[in-house]
């Protein structure tokens, strides 16, 4: 144990609860920031969640008004002209388009144009949230920084205020050295957000 003396000098005691604090202040602070991220990034992706829902609900809306136009138009063109002229003047963009292909009209490539906006906007929801989690992962490796240095900072207040001679003060060093070098790899291997 003598030769672990040199812990318990009052310099090194001081620098380690200086660097102990700073960086417990720093991951704290990086953690906020975390948390932040991510709740704009969830926020943003129930957003585009919830106007891809709208948006859904409304192709739908317009696919069931295309198939009653369609089938009004179908029942009409040959005997009634006129009115199937007043259906097929109420057909969407898609339904037009998808009459001109050889597929028929509801082919596959009619629902992903008619549900194309939806689907951008759950595009965008997933992608949010993917970098929420991203963020959450940050916002978790950096507490466990902040919960190991601020341990470490607890450690080396402890051994400060015991006697120079004391053996428990140069165990508590220890200790703040040994989380220092803990929290220190943490620190460096919590994960980038790009």
């Amino acid at each position: 144990m003598k030769f672990l003396r040199f812990l318990g000098n009052e310099i090194l005691l001081g620098t380690m609860i200086a660097l102990l604090s700073v960086f417990t202040a720093l991951a704290s602070w990086q953690g906020s920031v975390a948390d932040g991220q991510q709740n704009e990034f969830e926020i943003s992706g129930m957003a585009s969640l919830n106007d891809g829902n709208a948006e859904y609900l409304r192709a739908n809306s317009d696919i069931a008004q295309d198939y009653n136009y369609f089938d009004n138009w179908y029942l009409n063109v040959d005997e009634r002209p006129d009115i199937a002229d007043y259906y097929q003047e109420s057909f969407s963009e898609t339904l037009v388009a998808a009459m001109d292909r050889d597929q028929g009209v509801w082919d596959e490539q009619y629902y992903e144009e008619a549900y194309a906006e939806a689907n951008a906007y759950f595009d965008d929801s997933d992608t949010a949230f993917e970098k929420a989690g991203e963020w959450n992962e940050r916002g978790d490796a950096l507490q466990l920084v902040l919960m190991i240095m601020a341990l470490g900072l607890a450690f080396a207040a402890w051994a400060s205020l015991l006697k120079e001679e004391s053996n428990m003060r140069v165990v508590f060093a220890l200790f703040a050295v040994i989380t220092f070098i803990w929290g220190l790899i943490q620190y460096l291997a919590v994960p980038v957000v790009a």
